[in-house]
């Protein structure tokens, strides 16, 4: 038989019972409630009924906010035992576990490599983050670093610190940034997922190089760079001038500290004195930058008087002649220098980048990080920020409350960025 529909007006009046049935409903509801609340209100008072749906509402958005409290706790807690602070105790024993370390030996696709391993007790699969250390001779044993991975440990990351061995020796090279992806490459097979990426100064600016690499790109899940360089050449250019452009077309003025004149130098000592001074130049170099005093004078006592003279104008990196000399340099090794610069890849970059610098760096300027927030593409860059809390990649002491309170926002924006 056809089926029978029933009438437009069959419906209207089941609907009309319908509503009025929830209506009806809800009515009971509310009058059930109110008796709950007319008895509590007699037998505690309307004033401790009121406090308990306080508390209660309160409890609600503690539990709704706490993830995004928790991850500001770890990240205060982080930049504190990095600067050597002291953590309050109920902070502390909300965020803080004890850590193994384990030495190991990486076998990559750039060969054999040194690192550490830090591993969170309570959550050895915690998510993974490599570090990489700056230019310093004690590579992945330099304190700084040492301090940056054991607090990030102590608040729920493993934490893998390769060693560069050409950074580690004041060479920024190509090299590096083979190391760097293969290490990533590494870990984020063993994690079997990706890895968050940080580089501290001019590794920072390799492993940005490194994450436009195909090969390496899909190990990296998140990439924070410190106190990173954009442009080789426009640093090498600050050293010589003490100048560093922005780009919005003022000039940041800040006289550069010696270090970095001397690390160009000691990278191509051949260019700077004649050919029979080279070894016996770079030994001297290789002391100062060492911060080995005692080395320092012995070497500079196997001098003769000429090179001795050799040695002392390029320690004085202001001098005209040295001026003269990096600037030839800079011109010579145009093109290995661009390919150590983020400039030319950023364009290519898919993993989410932060970019950190600290406002006084007089190593590798912040106008740096400014070029580099202009230059990448808006899906990928997460937060840029220049803080007087830093210098090149140091913590320093008795910041503002508002600066201090913008970095550790930022810095828990990189931890959920990792951890999620």
């Amino acid at each position: 038989m056809p089926r029978r529909f029933p009438r437009p007006r069959s419906i209207l009046k089941r609907r009309h019972r319908d509503v009025g049935v929830a209506a009806t409903g809800r009515s009971l509801l509310g009058e059930r409630l109110g008796a709950r609340y007319d008895e509590a209100r007699d037998r505690y008072g309307a004033g401790w009924v009121w406090s308990g749906i306080a508390v209660f509402v309160v409890a609600l958005l503690l539990l709704i906010t706490w993830p995004l409290i928790h991850v500001h706790l770890q990240a205060l807690t982080a930049l504190k035992l990095m600067s050597g602070d002291t953590v309050p105790a109920p902070i502390r024993a909300i965020t803080v576990e004890p850590f193994t370390t384990q030495d190991l030996t990486l076998q990559t696709d750039a060969g054999p490599v040194l690192a550490r391993m830090y591993t969170p007790v309570k959550h050895p699969n915690a998510p993974g983050l490599v570090v990489f250390h700056g230019v310093h001779h004690l590579g992945m044993n330099e304190p700084r670093l040492m301090s940056f991975a054991s607090a990030m440990a102590s608040v729920g990351l493993q934490v893998l610190t390769p060693e560069l061995p050409d950074i580690k020796d004041y060479h920024i090279s190509e090299s590096s940034v083979a190391v760097i992806g293969s290490s990533t490459k590494w870990f984020a097979q063993r994690k079997g997922k990706p890895v968050g990426v940080l580089g501290l100064s001019f590794s920072g600016g390799l492993s940005l190089v490194a994450a436009a690499n195909p090969a390496y790109r899909p190990s990296m899940k998140v990439l924070l760079a410190v106190g990173a360089q954009d442009a080789m050449e426009r640093v090498a250019a600050y050293y010589r001038t003490g100048e560093a452009p922005r780009p919005d077309g003022s000039l940041e003025t800040l006289p550069a500290h010696e270090y970095g004149p001397l690390v160009l130098e000691y990278e191509h000592v051949e260019e700077f004195v004649p050919s029979g001074d080279t070894e016996a130049i770079r030994k001297v170099l290789r002391a100062h930058l060492y911060e080995d005093k005692q080395a320092e004078q012995d070497a500079m006592e196997d001098l003769s008087p000429r090179q001795q003279a050799e040695a002392a104008e390029l320690m004085d990196a202001g001098s005209t002649a040295v001026q003269a000399m990096l600037r030839t340099s800079a011109l010579r090794h145009q093109k290995e220098l661009a390919g150590l610069s983020p400039e030319t890849h950023l364009g290519e970059l898919t993993v989410p980048v932060f970019l950190l610098h600290g406002e006084a760096d007089n190593i590798i300027p912040a106008a740096e990080t400014l070029w580099m927030a202009s230059e990448l593409r808006s899906t990928t860059l997460q937060a840029a920020l220049v803080s007087p809390v830093l210098s090149h990649i140091d913590m320093q002491k008795s910041p503002s409350a508002w600066d201090e309170f913008q970095l550790v926002h930022f810095m828990a924006r990189v931890l959920h960025a990792i951890e999620r």
